[in-house]
């Protein structure tokens, strides 16, 4: 690793160890989320990444490792099968133990079936898992408490923060070590050419599935430090849509690099802490947010780094500062339009809004954004659609700006 990337990793590192002291209590718990999330991100982009097997079934190893979890809390009449700080090892196990049976079975094919098997697996489990009371809790799910343990009542937020930052950062750091272990070597060749690998004799499935079973163990120390976190899980955790958000959040940092996809998934776990409390559309927002990046930024968005480090022996920094911040400006302007719309759509097609509408001419004004908006006058519509044409013009222009300074580079 270059040495600048070393220290802004201690950086980074030391910014979080500090941050419980100058945030409130719902911050730090909003920094969990955060931590968990990127390590979830990391141990997919192990399999998906480097080692070029989407799945779209990760989930089930995230929950496999929480209610493990869950269940060695409680052990031994709610002593704990471990002292607090070392449950989290319980979940990395289990979840690598299913990863062993799925991976199996999901390893003997690539490309898309591959992606379908594991989609499979992982819906029969969330099937299965309310009927199997015993062990998912049905319903209500499995709620357990941490046990003091190691000086500490780990009570607070700030205590459950510090055992997930500990956790995470040896996760990621475990994991990046792989990466530069034969193992990782050959994952990578799996995602380049596994034709070739079985060419030079190696068993190919047999690689698939070590990737995949080191994917699914960390996956569970994800899960398990959710169950360190919520102190209960519930058989949700199943649920396809946590599978497909392991997905965006890794796409949109960036899984052609290794930090990218914990990056991506820290922003937007944080994106939806700030946003899921103002409106209902968050998750719409997500979505168009991901599609954006993929048409616009393919390689996500720890890719900026990359673009920074490759033009600035050609660039004057103030040129790709202005350029960054053009673009900045140019998707916040379209950001602007799209949200108008739609929150003025919400609004006016929400139910308490259409019954105001009985026995009424034409549509009353809706207050949004300071203003009166009447749905019916041309105003209300031409607004939005001038940000998001400003942003597209914007970025358009940028665009072929920075196409002419690089044909006057090459002259």
């Amino acid at each position: 690793m270059r040495r600048i990337q070393i220290i802004s990793i201690l950086l980074l590192i030391i910014a979080l160890a500090i941050l419980p002291l100058f945030v409130s209590t719902s911050l730090v718990n909003a920094g969990i989320q955060m931590l968990i999330a990127a390590l979830f991100a990391s141990a997919f982009n192990v399999l998906a990444g480097q080692g070029g097997m989407l799945s779209f079934g990760h989930a089930a190893y995230f929950g496999i490792g929480t209610f493990a979890t869950i269940h060695a809390m409680n052990a031994f009449a709610g002593e704990g099968l471990l002292a607090t700080p070392l449950l989290p090892i319980v979940g990395a196990v289990f979840g690598g133990i299913s990863g062993l049976f799925a991976g199996w079975f999901s390893t003997q094919r690539s490309g898309v079936y591959f992606s379908m098997i594991t989609l499979a697996l992982a819906e029969l489990l969330h099937a299965l898992a309310p009927h199997l009371t015993s062990l998912f809790g049905g319903e209500a799910g499995i709620a357990s408490m941490r046990m003091p343990a190691w000086g500490f009542d780990f009570g607070s937020s700030i205590h459950v923060y510090y055992l997930v930052l500990c956790w995470t950062v040896l996760g990621i750091a475990i994991l990046f070590f792989i990466t530069r272990t034969p193992l990782g070597r050959l994952c990578v060749g799996l995602r380049e050419n596994a034709h070739r690998l079985k060419f030079m004799g190696y068993n190919v499935h047999r690689v698939r599935l070590l990737v995949f079973v080191v994917s699914a163990t960390f996956s569970g120390l994800a899960g398990a430090l959710l169950a360190m976190n919520n102190e209960a899980a519930n058989y949700v955790l199943f649920d396809i849509s946590l599978s497909a958000q392991v997905v965006l959040n890794a796409y949109i940092g960036g899984i052609a690099t290794f930090l990218g996809p914990a990056i991506g998934a820290a922003a937007m776990s944080f994106f939806g802490y700030v946003v899921s409390d103002t409106t209902r559309n968050w998750l719409l927002y997500q979505g168009i947010i991901f599609v954006f990046v993929m048409m616009y930024m393919p390689t996500g968005l720890f890719s900026v780094g990359d673009w920074w480090l490759k033009h600035k022996h050609n660039h004057s920094a103030a040129r790709l500062v202005a350029y960054l911040a053009g673009r900045l400006l140019s998707a916040l302007l379209f950001a602007i339009g799209v949200v108008f719309f739609v929150e003025f759509l919400s609004i006016i097609l929400n139910q308490d809004y259409q019954a105001k509408l009985q026995g009424l001419s034409e549509w009353p004004a809706v207050n949004f954004m300071g203003y009166e908006w009447l749905p019916g006058a041309a105003v209300t519509w031409i607004v939005p659609l001038l940000f998001i044409a400003a942003g597209t013009l914007g970025i358009q222009f940028l665009n072929k700006k920075w196409q002419l300074h690089q044909k006057e580079d090459m002259e």
